[in-house]
């Protein structure tokens, strides 16, 4: 096992793993900004050091600043998060270069994962399902015209580098992707660094379901149960849950056991997640894989007891899994709701400053995933998620009472919160018979007044 870890990241993920270290009795280093110099992760870490000014290309996305701060403080692995360099094959590679274990897949994994028509390629030989679309990049607007005929409108235009649902236009006509197709290439050369964008077909009112799948270095892969993440704005998550309500067993079987099949075809050997649209007919399209924790990680761990980033660490060391497909329960039901730093009522303006007061909701079933504390300063320079709620109860109905009460207790005074319309969409008729698809947020947004 690793004696030293060097943790490149931030927030509640960065003090996720250190609290998983800990309970594994590894030393712990937090790499930081000096944003967060005060932050959580920094406090409870054995060491810290700081990798650069406030902006994140200068700090956590500064590669060489990172590695040498694990080398410094002699960290024998390296855990990236999520986000950031999470999915990044450079530093990966270097890692193994230096002597340094990647707490990750084969950088080969990252690499076919991350490019998403080579993921859609590589599934496709797998024999998995996909949404119909274009093999390959496309080279110009009339090669997108050409090709969103062929599998008619509306059509979905994706950056080749996107992720985290960024990078999606839904386009209805020619002359729409006339208008949208310059533009989707700016956008995504400038938050991805590369202009390339494929083309699919839009499927009508899907629910997101995702298996969350977890495989050695050795070729034993399993899956633990499927998350559904239909409740999104604009393709970001807001709220998540295990199991997904609504879905036979003979369905859910079918979709656990194409994930493991795609993984166990790229040779996957970490904790991953492969995504899934699902349509009104029960029809399931492979979409893309992350290939690392998610945010949402929680859910699966509440549902199988099972915790996600000790088994990352494990696999990375070179153990085997201990687990078998059998050996996994799924128990009661999860939800999660990331609490944002944004205001709703203000089309979700992002917010930052002092967090006056944060008294974190309690009591039996409830877990709170959060680097926030009373007095913190939120630096404005990144992601606004303050904290994960997370709710688990024997039967979904108490789930979702639990976690309406669970937010009711939540107590955030110095920015504006997402707690508000969180509890909107809880009390809502449609979401509490598990039936929200992913036009859920976009169709009841006219309705809801604070």
């Amino acid at each position: 096992m690793f004696k030293k870890v060097l943790i490149a990241n931030r927030g509640e993920i960065a003090l996720r793993v250190v609290r998983a270290c800990r309970d594994m009795g590894i030393a712990t280093v937090v790499a930081y900004s000096e944003a967060d110099r005060d932050s959580l992760a920094v406090r409870f870490a054995d060491e810290a050091v700081c990798v650069g000014p406030a902006p994140s290309g200068k700090s956590y996305l500064n590669t060489p600043a990172i590695i040498s701060a694990a080398l410094i403080t002699g960290a024998d692995a390296l855990h990236p998060g999520y986000g950031f360099l999470s999915e990044n094959t450079y530093i990966a590679d270097i890692c193994e270069k230096v002597g340094i274990t990647w707490i990750g897949p084969r950088p080969s994994c990252i690499e076919k994962m991350g490019d998403k028509a080579m993921a859609r390629k590589t599934m496709i030989e797998a024999g998995l399902p996909v949404v119909p679309g274009v093999e390959g990049v496309l080279t110009s607007l009339d090669h997108a015209k050409l090709e969103a005929a062929k599998i008619k409108y509306p059509v979905m235009l994706k950056a080749l580098a996107g992720g985290g649902g960024r990078g999606i236009r839904v386009i209805e006509s020619e002359t729409a992707l006339e208008k949208i197709y310059p533009i989707a290439r700016a956008e995504a050369d400038k938050a991805f660094s590369s202009p390339e964008l494929y083309l699919e077909k839009f499927v009508p009112k899907p629910r997101h379901i995702e298996i969350q799948v977890l495989a050695d270095n050795y070729g034993n892969t399993i899956h633990l149960g499927e998350r559904d993440c239909s409740i999104q704005r604009r393709y970001q998550k807001i709220m998540e849950e295990a199991p997904a309500p609504n879905l036979s067993d003979k369905l859910r079987q079918k979709i656990g056991e194409a994930a493991v099949k795609g993984a166990k075809y790229i040779n996957y050997n970490s904790v991953g997640t492969m995504e899934f649209l699902l349509d009104p007919e029960g029809n399931f399209y492979f979409m893309e894989m992350n290939t690392r924790i998610q945010v949402e990680h929680p859910v699966t761990e509440q549902v199988t007891g099972i915790d996600l980033v000790k088994w990352q660490i494990k696999v990375a060391a070179g153990e085997r899994l201990t687990l078998s497909q059998k050996d996994v329960r799924i128990r009661g039901n999860a939800i999660e709701c990331r609490v944002n730093a944004e205001d709703p009522a203000s089309n979700f303006r992002p917010d930052a400053g002092n967090i006056d007061l944060f008294i974190p909701p309690g009591g039996i079933g409830v877990r709170v995933d959060t680097h926030l504390y009373s007095g913190y300063v939120m630096p404005p320079f990144y992601d606004s998620l303050l904290a994960k709620v997370i709710a688990f109860a024997d039967t979904r109905e108490e789930a979702v009472a639990r976690m309406a009460r669970a937010l009711h207790e939540t107590v955030v005074v110095g920015v504006k919160t997402t707690i508000p319309f969180q509890q909107f969409l809880l009390a809502d008729p449609e979401y509490q018979a598990g039936k929200a698809a992913l036009d859920f947020v976009e169709k009841k947004m006219p309705t809801w007044h604070l």
